[in-house]
């Protein structure tokens, strides 16, 4: 069946990826041009009522795997479009099967969420316009444990120049990991960067993210499972130094 549950036993991939090969990505050659209405139909209906204007996708989970934090998503915050980036075809594939099972199952159900295949280190500026973005998740990403591979890693001074200009003044950026190492590594670039500022966990009492983060995914429940503990982070978005100048474009 077309709308059939997704099983991952047909679906598994080694859990790392070389994010500097990518080829055979189809990736919009500028946000302007991408097909939004393709991933979120109920939201862009083809006879839109006068004065309709579809909302713009405002969260990204980067590296979204399997799709756990994009249900949630879905759920807590149903008027929000909520897009996973996954570079690894078979996850993505899954992931997209995921979501358009559940909404065959129940058609009200995560109409606001999408999965693409992509790849955040080299093509986000594609997607998302300048101060697009609210919500940025970087939820258990590759450690890249060997330091010939730490250029691998999602988090770097030159990427968050652009996650930088795709999150809005005051948007958030949730991160969560089990690798102490990875932890600091995440911490101390985001501290030492112009566009970013730290949010203390205490501030964020209220927010109904923060404690689910750590067990939404496949790989956080893996670390609960083996007894080790998640570390989160969370940043906000400053103001731009120089809003007029534009990140570089990879191709």
């Amino acid at each position: 069946m077309a709308d059939a549950p997704p099983q991952k036993r047909f679906y598994r991939q080694r859990a790392h990826a070389n994010p500097l090969a990518d080829r055979g990505l189809s990736v919009p050659p500028r946000p302007q041009d991408m097909d939004w209405a393709s991933l979120f139909p109920d939201f862009f209906p083809a006879d839109p009522p006068p004065g309709y204007s579809p909302p713009s996708v405002e969260t990204l989970d980067v590296g979204c795997g399997y799709g756990g934090l994009l249900v949630l998503l879905s759920a807590l915050f149903p008027q929000d479009l909520a897009l996973g980036l996954e570079l690894r075809p078979r996850v993505a594939a899954f992931t997209a099967q995921r979501i358009r099972s559940l909404r065959a199952q129940e058609p009200s159900r995560c109409q606001n969420v999408a999965c693409v295949r992509g790849n955040a280190m080299r093509n986000l500026p594609h997607f998302f316009r300048r101060a697009q973005l609210r919500r940025l998740f970087f939820l258990f990403p590759d450690p890249h444990f060997k330091r010939t591979k730490h250029k691998w890693r999602i988090i770097s001074p030159a990427l968050l120049a652009e996650y930088g200009y795709v999150l809005r003044p005051g948007g958030l950026v949730y991160t969560v990991t089990d690798v102490p190492e990875l932890h600091q590594w995440m911490v101390k670039h985001f501290r030492e960067h112009p566009l970013f500022e730290e949010v203390a966990l205490g501030q964020l009492a209220s927010d109904p993210l923060l404690s689910l983060l750590g067990t939404v995914t496949e790989e956080g429940v893996r670390a609960q499972r083996g007894g080790r503990t998640p570390l989160p982070a969370v940043f906000r978005g400053a103001p731009p130094i120089n809003p007029m100048v534009p990140p570089p474009v990879h191709h």
